[in-house]
């Protein structure tokens, strides 16, 4: 597999026990180094595991205060849940917040799935198979809001009767979507809706093995393999930057080249920059 697409640097930063102020610190950083390109955070409402406590900023409105205080750097949420929001109103949100970056919004959703998560809060959790069907619906049902004046749509899961989102996104002729999922039927509607494919497989192997399923899935549909990019989280050590750029290294022979790595909040041991020295401007020369 070759690299079709021109390598891509980001980073992402976890909600938990993180200050705004200290988030905010991280992302200013970011956007002044000229590697990086993105910037996420994620979709928890609370830490998961045994111990599910301490504060946890909420995803979409922590987004739009950060891109009121960024400039550069292309935002988003990595990756939405579907269920925990209408997606009707999550159009209206992701237009409000491309509108307040300027159109740099990179629109991240997914299926949804934290059990406890969904039960803590009282959000229905749909089974799997619901949870795809309902995935592909939003989509439809998103760009049908951001593209016409106004939308009307009779789907199984949800409903539109001549619904205006205005403002509309700056970007034309929308956001990219960025969809995270690896199952086959998820594929599927990536296949058929996503700008960027984020995968969090374990292994370079196995990543492979789904980009060839994804592939397949847009030649039947009749779309090009290489209209969407390809996406993947890269852990960091802040002691052993030589790992991630190994690891890096591995997934970009099979294929990826939008890159995100989890760095820590605050911004430890000058670690942004070290990455970016250390691991994303020798990659990006070797990759030229």
């Amino acid at each position: 597999m070759h690299k079709s697409r021109p390598l891509s640097f980001g980073i992402k930063t976890a909600q938990r026990h993180a200050t705004h102020d200290a988030l905010l610190n991280v992302w200013q950083a970011a956007d002044n180094i000229s590697i990086f390109e993105h910037a996420w955070i994620n979709d928890h409402f609370m830490g998961l595991g045994s111990t599910p406590t301490g504060p946890y900023l909420e995803s979409w409105t922590l987004l739009a205060a950060l891109a009121a205080q960024t400039r550069r750097l292309r935002i988003g949420v990595m990756v939405t849940d579907n269920t925990y929001r209408h997606p009707a109103l999550l159009a209206k949100m992701a237009a409000t917040v491309d509108v307040i970056s300027h159109g740099r919004l990179n629109f991240g959703i997914g299926t949804g799935w934290s059990e406890q998560q969904h039960h803590a809060y009282g959000i229905p959790l749909p089974p799997p198979g619901e949870r795809i069907r309902r995935l592909g619906e939003a989509c439809e049902l998103i760009r049908r809001l951001w593209l016409e004046p106004l939308a009307t749509f009779e789907g199984r899961y949800y409903q539109l009767s001549e619904a205006p989102c205005d403002p509309k996104p700056l970007q034309k002729p929308s956001p990219p979507f960025v969809i995270g999922g690896e199952g086959e039927q998820t594929l599927k509607v990536i296949a058929q809706h996503a700008d960027i494919w984020d995968c969090s497989v374990e292994s370079p192997e196995i990543y492979q093995q789904k980009s060839i399923l994804l592939e397949n899935y847009c030649v039947a549909i009749g779309r090009d393999p290489a209209s969407i990019e390809h996406s993947r989280h890269i852990s960091v050590d802040p002691s052993d930057l030589k790992a991630a750029f190994q690891e890096t290294r591995s997934f970009i022979e099979v294929g990826v080249t939008h890159i995100i790595y989890h760095v820590p909040v605050p911004d430890s041991q000058n670690l942004l920059h070290r990455l970016a020295e250390e691991v994303a401007l020798p990659l990006q020369a070797a990759y030229k």
